[in-house]
């Protein structure tokens, strides 16, 4: 994987903390740089992993640890699928 040098402009406070202390923390940090782009269906979870090197597994562990949910649906979306889905193999729709 290339690296590159990005320069962003954050609040004094917080450059302490983006400095990683290990790669570990690295990669952490540069998931949850992409993880608004996932959350707004720019990128998917197989891109995001690709551009970060690792495998898709992997970066849905990072987020589950850090309590970012992999599936954004709630239960009552989960169940409209499944009536639907119900529905398409009946016949119905």
């Amino acid at each position: 994987m290339t690296l590159t040098d990005v320069n962003i402009k954050v609040p004094e406070g917080m450059k302490l903390y983006l400095t990683p202390l290990n790669q570990h923390d690295e990669l952490v940090r540069n998931a949850l740089l992409l993880y608004p782009y996932i959350s707004n269906k720019t990128i998917s979870h197989g891109k995001a992993a690709e551009i970060l090197d690792i495998s898709k597994y992997s970066l849905i562990e990072i987020y589950d640890k850090l309590g970012l949910a992999y599936l954004s649906q709630d239960i009552e979306e989960v169940e409209d699928e499944i009536d639907m889905w119900d529905k398409l193999k009946e016949g119905v729709v």
